[in-house]
């Protein structure tokens, strides 16, 4: 009982409500902030880990999980031998021919460089495709046709829609008597694809025919595909796996495509997270402000607990109890109302669409019907670490200077 006494009058001091109603006002005060800064940074973190992840998602849809190059190019058989050693992988969902090239898309007096892929509509990816056309269908890609489907945004920025004619101007130059010309192609818009991420203005399909004649390439194509069951899982199966069955080949995951626009993301959650972290170093500084004046209006009383044998440490601890325990019941509340938040928020913003009668996330405008959000453990437990060490670091000067106090000075004085 007498090690746990300095708490025990701390959480006293924290329930006291006689004299010192002002410092039990800003106890409160202290306690409702940390709640407060600790549930919207949980919220926050998870609506941006939402929208991370629905990002990826979408990107998923239409880009390759892994790229395999080949300079000499790969052929027919050497695709199905490597189907063949890949048949048995669960992780491997299926291995695709690769044919893809950059190249300027020009109508009228607009001007769009993109990454022009080559796709059949027989292969899996088709169907991805399928599912985000906004416009046209993919089976109208037909072989020999020269047909295209391209992004929304390259659509929205060149003003073109499904009929219209695009011109092709391939990275290669055509030699004649006459002079060396640029090879261009035009080709019919068949089709408009919106998956609401960075490929809508950067890729524009072809059929795969069309492409390997249009690039020269005869039967053979430039490398191959492999599209996973996960694709969270190709980084470790590279590492794996794939070294040890194709030593040799150098794989470019999506991870690392795709790899400056997911590192700004990272790079925006914690500055997010940093500034949001704000408003709970502002509940810590109550808390200092709390402990001060509780200090100076409780003098007299640590005075007479000094007499009565109380160590410098024992009051050192009962100003941390004190401390402590606004800081953790704030935590607590903070973390619980985090966590319920950050499941429901979706449902939320959607009962208060329904209320107010107006979308608050336009899908035109944010590729977005409703507000993701994807509550992450990880992020829970840094933050109630990080405002545990605020809380506690908030305490130490206050309890340090009522240690200091000298009951003689105090009892003479008072």
């Amino acid at each position: 009982m007498l090690k746990n006494l300095p708490f025990f009058i701390g959480y006293r001091y924290t329930r006291s409500k006689r004299r010192e109603g002002f410092v039990s006002f800003i106890s409160g005060f202290s306690l409702c902030a940390m709640a407060l800064g600790v549930a919207a940074l949980i919220i926050v973190l998870s609506i941006m880990n939402g929208f991370d992840k629905e990002i990826k998602d979408r990107l998923l849809k239409v880009v390759p999980h892994v790229t395999v190059s080949e300079t000499q190019g790969v052929t027919v058989e050497q695709l199905q031998n490597i189907e063949t050693m890949l048949a048995d992988d669960e992780a491997v969902g299926y291995v695709i021919p690769m044919v893809q090239s950059f190249v300027m898309l020009s109508h009228k007096q607009e001007q769009v460089g993109v990454a022009l892929q080559g796709i059949d509509p027989t292969w899996p990816t088709a169907d991805l495709l399928a599912d985000n056309m906004i416009s046209g269908y993919i089976q109208q890609l037909v072989p020999g046709d020269f047909s295209i489907i391209l992004g929304s945004q390259i659509a929205r920025k060149m003003n073109l829609f499904v009929g219209d004619k695009v011109q092709i101007n391939l990275p290669q130059v055509s030699v004649t008597p006459v002079g060396v010309f640029p090879r261009i192609k035009r080709a019919t818009v068949s089709g408009i694809f919106e998956v609401g991420a960075q490929v809508d203005s950067s890729v524009a399909f072809v059929h795969q025919s069309d492409a390997r004649k249009l690039l020269r390439l005869g039967e053979n194509f430039q490398g191959f595909q492999v599209q996973f069951n996960d694709a969270y899982t190709v980084d470790g199966w590279i590492a794996g796996r794939g070294k040890h069955l194709f030593p040799n080949v150098k794989w470019r995951p999506w991870t690392g495509a795709m790899g400056a626009l997911f590192q700004a993301m990272r790079m925006e959650k914690v500055v997010v997270g940093l500034l949001l972290s704000v408003i709970i170093a502002v509940a810590a500084f109550n808390i200092i402000s709390t402990l001060t004046m509780s200090v100076t209006e409780k003098a007299r009383d640590i005075a007479v607990l000094r007499v009565m044998g109380f160590t410098s440490l024992g009051v050192m601890g009962l100003f941390l109890g004190h401390g402590l325990l606004i800081g953790s019941v704030g935590i607590t509340l903070g973390a619980v109302l985090g966590v319920c938040l950050a499941l429901w928020i979706s449902d939320i913003a959607s009962m208060i669409e329904g209320l107010i009668g107006m979308q608050l996330f336009d899908p035109s405008v944010y590729y977005i019907g409703r507000l993701p959000s994807e509550l992450q453990w990880g992020d829970v437990v840094i933050t109630i670490c990080l405002a545990l060490l605020l809380s506690v670091m908030a305490t130490v000067y206050p309890a340090w200077r009522a240690s200091r106090i000298s009951p003689v000075e105090v009892l003479n004085n008072g």
